[in-house]
């Protein structure tokens, strides 16, 4: 303890800051030289995320530490509350943090199967976390505030919402509006969100990631007006609708999942994006030009597979990896060569990748075609499903001697 106690304040600091509250107040025990040392770490993190029957007593140590909190900035404040917490502590740890500068605050309020309805969070939130650069909430409700003027969020770059319920649309749309420099921004939505349309009009955002879950109303969606966007991920398994207003010229890695009837209504608005996974039951592609894609990933559910990778590649010139697979898709179409070769196969795809490979006719022509015309081909890999050595064999044996386009491409099975 005494070679430890003779590193410098920042260093001690920043190792307390990696753990729990309670334990780093318990260090002033330990000698003098520590015993004011925990007032300033820039780093707190309170848990009471399991089931504590002295919920009085961690509030009381909650208020007492940050009252005595002697730095000049949180740099992070985290609270992990169980179901016992009550609206009215927040609203004080809420009004210490504007005390203490907060930079970041993450409030998760932890849910169990048998949990009353979620925990309401203060308004004081709108107006005294103004200096907050970033905010995480999750599983919690947000109330309306009468005054529009009183939501404002001015230094806010990074917002995640989790499993939150709104008061209603309108809310969502000030609440975001309220946010001038946000770049981050994550949403995952729930059944009881209360929200039907969730507009994201942020002409700052550099991030968005969406999740919903499959129990939201299919008629529920996006609208989406982010014209900096450069990363974006999409997981809607509802069917919702997605509606981009605006094209993202500066994106650059996109993942979009989707069960939705028309995906192309957020392809269209990413065609500058330079690396795109793609997991669809409907992608129809034609017309869809991605002029900088370098590194695609597509797995598709639809029963004209063939043709639909035939045009990712074809509106995908300059591409250089491909990842492909599928699922089962019956009854099994016929494949018919196209008449020309897509660009990237003649003069920029390096890698293939084929996931789930089963060995039927149209898979092994379309691979067969790949081979023979991929003339900066590198390497092909087919991961194969069969658990059958005699069949893995004949796959193996059957492509081997495909001719290629390439003499440099290497062919591996796993």
């Amino acid at each position: 303890m005494d070679r430890i106690s003779q590193l410098p304040d920042e260093l001690l600091l920043r190792i307390l800051s990696s753990l729990q509250t309670k334990h780093v107040v318990s260090t002033m025990v330990l000698s003098k030289r520590w015993q004011f040392l925990w007032m300033y770490v820039p780093k707190l993190v309170y848990d009471d995320s399991y089931l504590n029957p002295a919920y009085g007593k961690f509030s009381r140590f909650v208020d007492r530490s940050l009252f005595m909190h002697e730095g000049p900035v949180i740099e992070s404040l985290h609270f992990k509350l169980g179901r016992t917490c009550g609206s009215g502590d927040i609203q004080v740890w809420i009004r210490a943090a504007q005390k203490c500068c907060v930079r970041e605050l993450i409030i998760n309020i932890v849910t169990y199967p048998t949990s009353i309805l979620p925990i309401t969070l203060p308004r004081s939130l709108y107006t005294c976390c103004r200096m907050l650069v970033a905010l995480k909430l999750s599983n919690a409700i947000l109330v309306d505030d009468a005054s529009s003027s009183s939501v404002s969020f001015p230094h806010l770059k990074k917002l995640s919402l989790v499993n939150m319920k709104y008061p209603g649309d309108e809310f969502v749309n000030r609440l975001l509006s309220s946010c001038p420099v946000l770049e981050d921004l994550v949403v995952r939505r729930n059944l009881r969100d209360n929200v039907a349309t969730f507009n994201i009009i942020v002409p700052s955002l550099k991030s968005l990631v969406l999740r919903k879950s499959s129990f939201v109303d299919k008629a529920h969606g996006y609208v989406i007006d982010a014209p900096s966007l450069e990363l974006l991920e999409v997981f809607d398994s509802t069917s919702g609708f997605f509606i981009a207003k605006s094209n993202m010229p500066n994106i650059v890695e996109a993942t979009v999942v989707l069960s939705c009837d028309h995906p192309e209504q957020i392809l269209c608005s990413i065609t500058s994006v330079k690396r795109l996974y793609l997991c669809t039951k409907d992608a129809h592609l034609a017309g869809t030009i991605f002029c900088s894609l370098l590194s695609l990933k597509i797995f598709i559910v639809e029963k004209q597979w063939s043709s639909l990778l035939m045009d990712a590649l074809r509106n995908s010139p300059k591409l250089q990896n491909l990842i492909f697979g599928k699922w089962a898709v019956e009854p099994r179409q016929c494949w018919s060569e196209p008449k020309s070769v897509p660009e990237c196969v003649l003069s920029s795809l390096e890698t293939v990748e084929w996931v789930k490979y089963k060995g039927a006719e149209d898979e092994k022509q379309v691979v067969e075609f790949i081979l023979r015309n991929g003339s900066c081909l590198k390497k092909v890999t087919i991961k194969t499903e069969s658990t059958s050595d005699r069949e893995k064999l004949e796959m193996i044996r059957e492509l081997s001697y495909s001719p290629r386009g390439s003499p440099t491409c290497r062919l591996a099975f796993d």
